[in-house]
């Protein structure tokens, strides 16, 4: 189980204290809201999880350069199999006969 160091913060008193800050949760937060407006347009509930995950990815990533970045993807295609969660994503509208 992966557990974090929690802090907590009265803004009334400061911004920031003994190395607590908001700083981060702030920033993923504007910069999803960014990318709803951006390239994504609406992102669903029922894809919120890989909206997360792809925004997580990108922000772990955000100083590697393209290149890097598009190899560990296609390493990441590779070694795994076929999405059980978007495998005929775009047949949803169709009946499976």
């Amino acid at each position: 189980m992966i557990s974090f160091d929690v802090r907590r913060i009265n803004h009334e008193q400061a911004y920031s204290t003994d190395g607590a800050c908001t700083n981060w949760a702030e920033g993923s937060f504007s910069r999803m809201r960014r990318g709803e407006a951006g390239h994504h347009h609406h992102i669903s509930g029922a894809y919120l999880i890989s909206y997360a995950q792809g925004a997580s990815f990108r922000e772990d990533r955000r100083r590697q350069d393209n290149g890097g970045q598009f190899a560990r993807v296609v390493e990441l295609v590779g070694a795994n199999g076929p999405s059980v969660d978007f495998c005929g994503y775009w047949q949803r509208s169709r009946k499976v006969a």
